[in-house]
């Protein structure tokens, strides 16, 4: 039976990266798949001369949102409206309209209008830390527990990164990590949470083309030159072949596979 799935994101791409193979997956199986970004990505760093005489980097990144949603087999996307709140402990966190401090009950009013319009079965948000701390990552956790607490979406999971899995693979795989400035190192990678802490692992690799040009489409953040996009066909599938959630209430003893179907297991 077919169900809704929503995704709460907070910045453009963030959704091809985290949860691009999960969205395209259910899109594929007949499922409906609403994207929700907090904010338009005003902040984010682009090259010079990379937008058009008068285009804004909030403008250019929604149109990449949509082409990157087209790629996915996205059904809808809205924007709740907030300002990129930037790295933490920067001005741009007390900006007018800054996501970071949007009042807590105000923000998951607006998502969970959205959870009540689509008659939300699945929404995913982030871990409690965000996945790697940014500001904005750690409140879409905050505001989109909420939401699905006052839209009574009777299943939350949390998108999350397998930081023990990723760690090994850096070590395993060193000779296929491109020489590039966002390439991670085994040492030092520290985004995520340890395996045990993860309920549900989805295999998305036969999506993996979907979820590539959807990361693609957002040309302003990730170049092709980018680590993302220079790996090698069966890294990049070792990497994001699979995404990694937290889903409370899931038995312990087995892990889930699927996000639909009150999770296959494993």
């Amino acid at each position: 039976m077919a169900q809704t799935l929503v995704t709460f994101h907070a910045h453009p791409d963030d959704e091809s990266i985290a949860t691009g193979g999960t969205m395209a997956r259910a899109a594929a199986e007949g499922h409906r798949v609403v994207l929700v970004v907090a904010t338009k990505g005003e902040n984010g760093e682009v090259p010079d001369g990379f937008l058009r005489p008068g285009e804004t980097l909030a403008e250019r990144r929604v149109v990449e949102t949509m082409r990157a949603a087209d790629a996915l087999g996205v059904a809808r996307v809205e924007f709740l409206g907030y300002v990129d709140s930037g790295m933490m402990g920067t001005p741009t966190n007390d900006a007018p309209g800054a996501f970071w401090r949007a009042p807590l009950d105000e923000a998951a009013a607006r998502l969970a209008r959205i959870l009540d319009e689509e008659h939300a079965d699945v929404l995913t948000v982030y871990d409690e830390r965000g996945t790697y701390g940014h500001p904005d990552h750690v409140n879409v956790h905050r505001v989109g527990m909420r939401a699905a607490e006052l839209a009574r979406t009777p299943r939350v999971y949390q998108a999350t990164v397998d930081r023990e899995y990723i760690r090994a693979l850096i070590r395993e795989r060193a000779d296929q990590i491109p020489d590039a400035p966002d390439s991670p190192e085994a040492d030092t990678f520290d985004v995520g949470v340890d395996s045990d802490l993860i309920t549900t692992v989805v295999d998305v690799r036969a999506y993996a083309p979907q979820k590539r040009a959807a990361m693609a489409a957002h040309a302003s953040q990730i170049a092709e030159s980018s680590f993302f996009l220079q790996l090698p066909e069966d890294a990049f599938l070792a990497s994001f072949g699979q995404e990694w959630f937290i889903h409370d209430g899931a038995p312990r003893d087995r892990r889930e596979t699927w996000l639909f179907d009150d999770g296959a297991t494993r």
